[in-house]
């Protein structure tokens, strides 16, 4: 077999007089197109030899040649076959070369008409790392000149001969048509080079238009990617949605003129949604703190069925809008022309939306591309939802294992302290009682007082601990009546002073114009003699205590109990109100108590329909606990019996 040069070697040596120049593979496919053209409309037959270095990018070729076929029988393609051209019928010659041969890096086209000439030479460039298909580089010759067309005519004929002997017979006769012997010098013709040159700049226009939608495709793709990792490093950097959705809205809604972005929490059961975090183009108006219709939003019904987002290009001729009045007067009045709505979605379960409106005055129509986008923004949203409640789950349940420790240390001090003093003093008294038959009669009526003193403290310990336990299981049958105010205080007084031996100064300032309450009065008194009992506890008896009371907004009454006592630190004014909670530690008691007769409040008072809460400015300034009560009947009171809810 002979080994061949380098055919644009072969052909600088006879024409040294030519300058190579550099090509890219996109331009030589655009020039190899407008050179092919000229055999469509010449009405000769015209002679084609061309080389495309491998078989598969031939194969891309191939339906092209098969029409120019159509138009010359003398086409000649060379390829380094990667299957057997034998096995294939074409109707023009296929010669495969060895791979070894330096054609495999060349590029090579001529065409021979009797009034046009044009070749291309060309040779690959080596890169290290390769680069990509359209950026690959070539050096060689592109010219019209009919003796350097014939010359690279003849090379390649002699290359195909040795490859295919079969032809040669077939390639003597190509020789003589056109005038192709070593010899000949070739005569110009009128050639002229308008139509080539109209095609070639067609070519060259297509290439580039794929070149700018393949960059824009790769902005896109970096806009997306970007995005996505500034929303990323926000999940990653907290777990606080208030810091994590502002920074996506804000984002999203920069990336699209004209756009109001806007994200909220929504079911799919929801008729309509908050709206929670927004962005706002300049000019464009504001959502945020409005409620958003979703049950007769027919987009939000479609946006539900699908696990990425939709859109609608024009609002004001979407069919899928039509029949929807007050909608579409509320997105005119928003000036939403075009909508775009992704659903945040995690394990199937809708979580919320995320919504782009395009506010200008012309459709805006949403390419793929931004479906995509927003759809990748809103899955990340759902992740930062789905930690931000982890987390917050995570925080209350640590809340929950510090009240639980607490409820466990202030339980042992009770039982340390209230239980077993009295039972202690009880045993004392019983085993002296016992032991001592000869007692004089006044010592014995003072164990027996002590006992039966201690005995009661007892008693009221346990009972506390049935009714809070009744109160939170809701097995508490509220009793409703017609009862005042101030029945319901001196009913607590009376309660109060039976109990103690010195208490502070209690004053009760009540209005005299004050409503009948519709309530449990029970429940009422058992509040006060709590509240009342508890602000005497860390009062001195050179101290005061005032009951106060006030209407709100003609639908609840609002009662207050103050004194000038111990006070509570800020920071504990919310767990005041927890079990066994003890304002002094288990070591320092100085006051006695269970710690559950604020709790007990609280429970009534939820069941009645109120609320409680305490104010102090700290420690020695004294306290404040309010509490409300609605006034009158309660519309889902029923039969007026409400068990409590907890």
């Amino acid at each position: 077999m002979v080994i061949f040069p380098s055919l644009l070697d072969d052909l600088l040596q006879t024409h040294p007089h030519l300058r190579p120049q550099i090509y890219f593979k996109a331009s030589l496919t655009a020039l190899s197109h407008a050179m092919e053209d000229q055999v469509l409309g010449s009405g000769d037959e015209s002679l084609v030899i061309a080389n495309f270095q491998k078989e598969r990018y031939y194969r891309q070729e191939t339906r092209r040649y098969r029409q120019l076929a159509q138009y010359t029988s003398q086409i000649y393609v060379l390829a380094a076959p990667e299957t057997d051209f034998a096995q294939v019928s074409e109707p023009y010659e296929t010669v495969p070369f060895d791979p070894s041969d330096p054609l495999a890096q060349e590029w090579h086209l001529v065409v021979l008409g009797s009034h046009y000439a044009a070749c291309l030479v060309c040779r690959e460039r080596p890169s290290d790392p390769p680069l990509m298909d359209q950026a690959r580089r070539f050096e060689g010759i592109w010219t019209f000149d009919r003796a350097t067309s014939q010359t690279v005519a003849r090379l390649l004929l002699e290359r195909i001969a040795s490859y295919q002997p079969q032809l040669r017979e077939k390639i003597h006769q190509v020789v003589a048509r056109y005038e192709l012997t070593a010899a000949q010098n070739g005569i110009a013709t009128g050639l002229h080079p308008g139509p080539f040159v109209e095609r070639l700049v067609t070519y060259l226009q297509s290439s580039q238009y794929k070149i700018l939608k393949a960059y824009r495709a790769l902005s896109d793709q970096e806009r997306q990617q970007r995005l996505v990792n500034v929303i990323t490093g926000a999940i990653r950097s907290t777990l606080n949605p208030e810091q994590i959705f502002p920074i996506a809205v804000q984002e999203l809604g920069q990336n699209f003129a004209e756009c109001r972005c806007i994200l909220y929490r929504c079911r799919s059961h929801h008729q309509a949604a908050h709206i929670e975090y927004e962005y706002t183009a300049a000019g464009v108006p504001a959502l945020k703190g409005i409620d958003w219709p979703l049950g007769e939003n027919p987009l939000f019904g479609l946006a539900l069925g699908r696990d990425r987002a939709i859109g609608l290009n024009d609002v004001t001729t979407a069919p899928e809008l039509r029949g929807y009045d007050e909608l579409l007067m509320l997105l005119q009045t928003y000036r939403v022309r075009s909508w775009l709505m992704a659903p945040i979605i995690h394990q199937g379960m809708l979580l919320g939306m995320l919504e782009l409106h395009h506010c200008g005055s012309a459709p805006y129509p949403w390419r793929e591309v931004d479906l995509a986008l927003v759809t990748a923004i809103a899955n990340q949203v759902g992740l930062g939802l789905v930690q931000a409640q982890a987390y917050k789950s995570l925080a209350e349940l640590n809340q929950q294992l510090a009240a639980l420790d607490r409820t466990r240390t202030n339980l042992i001090a009770i039982i340390g302290h209230e239980l077993r003093t009295p039972l202690s003093t009880i045993q004392v008294c019983l085993e002296s009682l016992a032991t001592e038959p000869e007692m004089p009669a006044p010592v014995r009526q003072e164990m027996l007082g002590t006992a039966m003193g201690d005995a009661e403290r007892l008693h009221k310990l346990i009972q506390d601990f049935l009714t809070l336990s009744r109160l939170e299981s809701g097995r508490v049958q509220w009793q409703t009546e017609a009862i005042t105010l101030s029945e319901c205080v001196e009913l607590a007084l009376a309660h109060l002073r039976s109990r103690a031996d010195r208490l502070p100064q209690i004053q009760v300032d009540l209005p005299a114009d004050l409503p009948l309450l519709r309530t449990d009065g029970e429940g009422m008194v058992e509040v006060l003699v709590k509240l009342l009992d508890n602000a005497c506890k860390f009062t001195s008896p050179e101290g005061r205590v005032t009951v106060r009371a006030q209407v709100q907004a003609g639908q609840m009454l609002e009662v207050v109990v103050a004194d000038t006592g111990r006070g509570i630190e800020p920071s504990q004014l919310q767990v005041v109100f927890d079990r066994f909670y003890q304002e002094e530690g288990a070591l320092r008691r100085t006051v006695g108590g269970t710690g559950l007769g604020l709790a007990i409040c609280r429970q009534i008072v939820a069941g009645l329909g109120g609320q409680i809460w305490a104010e102090s400015a700290g420690r020695g300034q004294g306290s404040k606990f309010h509490f409300t009560i609605p006034l009158g009947s309660r519309p889902d009171w029923g039969d007026m019996s409400r068990p409590v809810e907890t």
